[in-house]
């Protein structure tokens, strides 16, 4: 027994370390937003084959603890480089409102990557509905899918404003709610371990509060 608990508090500890981008709180979440520096954080263009535009358009606002992404430089993911299993994801997301038409806001927030990308599920944080999409790997070949027709409500607030996204990744299920509410979900995820990505498409937004835990 006490064997166990060791091993248990040095898990918890190397997980804490590991991660390295602000302190673990009592209730087992962390602030992975990233400092100015991006570290621990890769860029990968969407697709990967396509090689990554010269332009950082991705930077943090220390001030305000936010991270702004204004889409200057390419369709891409800024991928959290730690690879993890089960967990709760926590983000807050706005747009920067423009004025000229047309306005289709569109970015997302990625769960269970591939390194490169090949593998994705999605949490569209787009005007088009807010659900999952993305490509899986079942019965021995890749499969898109869109629950875009399945989305249970549409909770986007107008750009300017702060929206709250929670999506569980759990076994094969994730499960997004959007402002409080469940509005997708899906089961049968092949790749049960994977990456976090935070996608940069056109149109600029900020991320703050972004908090991950680990689930046992």
């Amino acid at each position: 027994m006490r064997l166990s608990f060791i091993l248990k508090s040095l898990g918890a500890a190397i997980f804490s370390i590991a991660l390295c981008c602000g302190a673990e709180k009592a209730d087992g979440w962390v602030n992975i937003l990233p400092d100015a520096s991006l570290k621990g954080w890769t860029r990968i263009p969407i697709p990967a084959v396509d090689g990554l535009k010269p332009t950082l358009q991705w930077r943090v606002d220390a001030t305000q603890n936010i991270l702004i992404c204004d889409c200057t430089g390419g369709h891409e993911w800024l991928r959290y480089d730690q690879e993890l299993g089960d967990y709760i994801l926590r983000a807050e997301f706005r747009y920067t409102p423009k004025t000229q038409e047309p306005l289709k806001y569109n970015s997302g927030i990625g769960v269970r990557l591939s390194k490169y990308g090949e593998l994705w599920v999605q949490a569209q944080l787009g005007y088009n509905g807010n659900f999952l999409f993305g490509v899986n790997f079942a019965d021995g070949a890749l499969a898109r899918f869109h629950l875009g027709k399945e989305m249970k409500e549409d909770r986007l607030k107008p750009a300017g404003q702060w929206n709250t996204y929670e999506i569980r990744v759990q076994g094969g299920k994730v499960t997004l709610t959007s402002n409080g509410v469940v509005v997708s979900e899906v089961d049968g995820i092949g790749l049960r371990k994977g990456y976090i990505g935070l996608e940069a498409e056109g149109y600029e937004i900020a991320f703050r509060n972004v908090q991950l835990k680990i689930l046992e």
